[in-house]
């Protein structure tokens, strides 16, 4: 077994952080236990661990009856239309993990609709549901299915969108995700190489209301004054992370604004609807430098054929380590606060060789 390569990252007070880069088979995490091994560079691999202590059936919630995985239904909210390949994927995952083990699962998706994704968990916990997997729409306003699921003694993990105002342990067990400051931040470095760090950028913003927004927003713009870049931003505009939305933003944009040479995307469907707005303007490949946030095929390709100069990889594959949480959670090892990914990056050096690995 390889040891895992250890780096050094902030915590907040009171917090213990474990750093983890793991390159190859399995070791231990924080909490115990062995991460899932994987199987190809597509699989997620734990980067980070972080919090004061594991959450176990006794401490969640005032304490939760301590089932077998196994003979229990667990329930998957998918908050967005899987119209993109992001939650496509993610879904998938969690399919496949729950069907790998032999766990009877049951699936809703709120369509983009917060109300809807309330009524979906009320209703999985209705049908049986003893423990959910939840992808949240928002940061904030599940409130009421996160109380119904209390009620109901149903421990919650969640998935990429962070309950940022919400309680680790209490009203959910623990959170799986990228770290969206660090993504913005590796965009913004991107950015300067492929620009020679001159010119005029736009951002495409993506939903409001998501930590994903805020975080990828802020690592960027705090990199680029962090390396006092010369890079101006212009523009930014929300394209809501969807294609259409981002062609008819771009289309507006460099409308508004014809000196613009670069555009920041904070996914790559509204760095996708980018390019048809270029193409649409009757732009050249790499006249307005790209880079995207995600990791799809389309975009990777996009690197191929010119148009992006450069992806971050944001891993929606969830499915083995939700399922690995949850049994750890009732194995008794616990699930710690929150776990974060390790994300690489496709560039024009490594598209074409990693294109097989984008989903």
């Amino acid at each position: 077994m390889p040891r895992p390569r250890q780096l050094t990252r902030g915590a907040a007070a009171g917090a213990t952080l474990v750093v983890l880069v793991f390159t190859a088979g399995c070791t231990k995490a924080a909490g115990g236990g062995d991460t899932p091994s994987a199987n190809s560079s597509a699989a997620q691999q734990v980067q980070a661990t972080s919090g004061t202590t594991a959450c176990t059936p006794e401490k969640y919630n005032g304490g939760v009856p301590k089932l077998d995985l196994k003979t229990i239904t667990v329930g998957f909210a998918q908050s967005e239309k899987e119209a993109n390949p992001f939650r496509i994927t993610e879904t998938q995952s969690i399919k496949e993990e729950a069907a790998k083990r032999g766990i009877k699962l049951i699936t809703t998706n709120a369509q983009s609709d917060l109300n809807k994704e309330i009524a979906d968990i009320q209703g999985m916990i209705a049908q049986g549901a003893k423990a959910l997997i939840i992808s949240p729409l928002n940061s904030e306003g599940l409130d009421p299915a996160l109380k119904a699921a209390q009620d109901a003694k149903v421990p919650v993990m969640t998935i990429d969108r962070l309950l940022t105002t919400k309680t680790a342990c209490k009203d959910y067990l623990g959170w799986i995700g990228s770290d969206f400051v660090v993504q913005g931040q590796r965009a913004a470095d991107a950015l300067m190489k492929a620009t020679g760090d001159q010119g005029e950028v736009a951002i495409l913003l993506g939903a409001s209301g998501v930590n994903v927004t805020v975080d990828r927003t802020k690592g960027f713009k705090d990199q680029l004054s962090a390396k006092g870049s010369k890079l101006k931003v212009v523009a930014e505009q929300t394209g809501d992370f969807t294609r259409e939305k981002g062609q008819k933003v771009t289309e507006q944009l460099i409308s508004a604004n014809p000196k613009i040479s670069a555009i920041y995307a904070e996914n790559d469907e509204m760095a996708l609807g980018a390019v048809a707005a270029l193409k649409g303007a009757n732009k050249k490949a790499g006249d307005v430098k790209i880079i995207t946030i995600d990791g799809t095929k389309g975009a990777v390709q996009g690197i191929l054929d010119g148009w992006i100069a450069g992806v971050i990889e944001s891993n929606p594959r969830f499915g083995p380590l939700a399922f690995k949480a949850l049994e750890d959670f009732y194995g008794g090892a616990g699930v710690v606060e929150k776990t974060i990914i390790s994300d690489k990056e496709y560039t024009k050096e490594n598209a074409k060789s990693e294109l097989a690995n984008a989903y």
